[in-house]
């Protein structure tokens, strides 16, 4: 009888903890019966648990937790193309959480959460193929980006309700061009570049030429101008001598004559070794003879 009295305490101690379940902070539970979810017999629609404790039907009734947290998916780059046939490389992420639990839980395996992201990636992968596919590159990186990041949000949204999920945000973080369009489009910066440079280069050239020849005219029209005034300065000067000359042999001729011959006998003994080859009788003695005869 004690025996009997033990197991039947044992048993209600199993069907107890059998029969509680806890729903933590941040979970939503649904209950499974036979492979269904459990819904409320009123309404038809899921019975969902809040955060708490709660009560099932033991070896019956089956719990699964779900996370009921917002998430992020944040996949690999991904290649998109154009409507000008152009690749790009964008890197986005996506804000979402559960908001049919019954519906995530049936469409994802049991509510495996790699195979809900799985499915989530491909249809908001779709959505933003179609927005970048009706947009040039220009348009995507000059101002369209959030018109398109809102509609492929709308596009997400509606196709992830299958999956009993609710899109929060869709984001695109980074846009590049793939490695091969990268290396040509710099290719031809770069040549764009060089050609520009040697454009300013060959014009800097004729530039430096230009002002080159016209500082040498400016030059030469100077060293002209100077030669020119010396030249006549230089007449001037010849004139005003010859006409002192001229004034002060026309006052004493004999004089002038004589002053002129000692400066000739000064220069031509000044270094005292000179020898002259003359006839006696020449004028350049003149003064010397009368010397001798006076």
């Amino acid at each position: 009888m004690k025996n009997f009295v033990a197991v039947l305490v044992i048993v209600a101690v199993v069907l107890g903890f059998s029969s509680i379940f806890v729903v933590k902070e941040g979970q939503r539970a649904i209950v499974v019966q036979f492979g269904k979810v459990l819904r409320d017999a009123e309404t038809g629609e899921p019975v969902v648990y809040t955060p708490g404790l709660h009560f099932k039907l033991p070896f019956i009734e089956d719990v699964k937790r779900l996370d009921a947290r917002f998430k992020t998916l944040d996949g690999n780059p991904d290649r998109f193309v154009t409507s000008e046939k152009k690749d790009l490389i964008v890197d986005t992420y996506v804000k979402w959480r559960i908001s049919d639990f019954a519906t995530y839980y049936l469409s994802t395996n049991g509510g495996n959460q790699a195979q809900a992201e799985a499915l989530l990636t491909r249809r908001v992968s779709s959505g933003l193929r179609a927005e970048f596919g009706s947009r040039t590159i220009k348009e995507i990186v000059s101002g369209e980006r959030d018109n398109l990041m809102r509609e492929a949000l709308i596009r997400g949204a509606d196709s992830a309700q299958e999956l009993g999920i609710e899109v929060i945000d869709v984001r695109v973080m980074q846009i590049n061009l793939p490695t091969e369009v990268s290396q040509s489009i710099f290719q031809r910066m770069r040549a764009e570049r060089q050609a520009v440079a040697m454009e300013h280069r060959s014009e800097g050239r004729e530039q430096a030429e230009f002002l080159r020849a016209d500082v040498d005219a400016r030059v030469t029209v100077m060293l002209a101008d100077a030669e020119r005034e010396s030249r006549e300065l230089r007449g001037q000067g010849d004139a005003e001598a010859a006409g002192i000359y001229a004034n002060a042999y026309s006052q004493d001729a004999e004089f002038f004559s004589f002053i002129r011959s000692l400066q000739a006998y000064e220069k031509s003994f000044e270094a005292g070794n000179d020898v002259l080859v003359l006839e006696p009788d020449s004028d350049f003695f003149k003064y010397l003879k009368q010397s001798t005869a006076n």
